[in-house]
């Protein structure tokens, strides 16, 4: 089991959490918002995104991803909150990943526009899929960007 240490308490403008959720609201569609990661190594990208999570989710226990969206990852990635374990399954849609948390076992499923998106073009997929209405399934999103 390999964990490995990150720190993150200054982060580079490059590996901002670039993340848009859904407002607070009954759950509607298929994902809780987007999130736009620089790269496709998560434990370089991950931290940052759960420092953000955190707010909403208390502590995050787990972030499950699909195995062939990105390349082999720990087992467990340390971040600020603890430990952090990464479970990678075959039968997960690959533009998604899903961080479960300590409040109330909450969980988010995000819809991840690919690190090589135009700029514009993902900005318009990640407001689409956080609108309060938003309803469409992972590719009706990446299709409508």
């Amino acid at each position: 089991m390999k964990t490995v240490p990150t720190t993150n308490t200054a982060a580079h403008p490059e590996h901002v959490a670039r993340l848009r959720l859904k407002p607070t609201a009954p759950a509607t569609g298929h994902v809780d918002g987007a999130w736009w990661p620089a790269s496709r190594d998560l434990a370089t990208e991950l931290p940052f995104l759960l420092v953000v999570l955190a707010v909403q989710l208390e502590r995050v226990e787990r972030v499950t991803y699909n195995l062939t969206a990105w390349p082999p990852a720990p087992l467990r990635l340390a971040v600020e909150s603890g430990k952090v374990r990464l479970e990678g399954f075959h039968s997960q849609h690959t533009d998604t990943v899903t961080v479960i948390g300590t409040a109330g076992r909450r969980r988010l499923t995000l819809l991840v526009v690919p690190p090589e998106t135009e700029p514009d073009l993902a900005h318009r997929l990640l407001m689409a899929a956080a609108h309060r209405d938003s309803t469409g399934d992972i590719e009706t999103l990446l299709a409508a960007g």
